[in-house]
């Protein structure tokens, strides 16, 4: 039991670290926005296929936040923490089949996974930054769209190298 419960731990906080990684290292700079596009929103759908609903959002939403606090956007720590984490946890409930049933193909699982984290991006920021800008907000939807996208595309593209070695280690 231990030795289960020292596994998930080291999993979570090694994808908080990575989606940390991914989402402050790796930055594409969004024109009049202030912000940036970053594969970490890849690692955040990730973490809720791999390490669950429960764990992957505490791995996503860390990591994601910390990244902004690293990043000197601490306004947008807490909403991200939020946002990431409800992201990885319907993104673990679609992929372990209680959403949308058990699916066999692990990539249209995926997809519908980055297409959630796609939409809940886009409206989340949205929504938060509406309460602060007003309107303006509507400028920051086509950037976190397409950080979704990339997202949808490079968890996808992993998928299987995470299936080979990471999941089946599981089994």
């Amino acid at each position: 039991m231990t030795d289960v419960r020292t596994n998930i731990m080291v999993r979570t906080a090694m994808f908080a670290a990575l989606t940390c990684i991914a989402t402050f290292i790796i930055k594409i700079p969004t024109p009049g926005t202030g912000g940036y596009i970053h594969p970490g929103d890849a690692l955040v759908i990730l973490s809720g296929i791999v390490l669950g609903p429960i764990y992957g959002a505490a791995a996503a939403g860390l990591g994601s936040a910390l990244a902004d606090l690293f990043g000197g956007y601490l306004f947008y720590a807490p909403v991200t923490l939020l946002i990431k984490g409800v992201i990885a946890l319907v993104s673990g409930l679609i992929f372990h089949g209680t959403v949308f049933g058990k699916m066999k193909a692990d990539r249209i699982r995926c997809i519908l996974c980055g297409l959630f984290a796609t939409i809940f991006v886009a409206l989340g920021y949205f929504g938060f930054e509406y309460f602060i800008y007003g309107t303006a907000a509507v400028a920051s939807i086509p950037a976190n769209l397409i950080q979704g996208c990339s997202g949808l595309i490079i968890s996808t593209l992993m998928l299987p190298f995470m299936r080979r070695f990471i999941i089946k280690q599981d089994r």
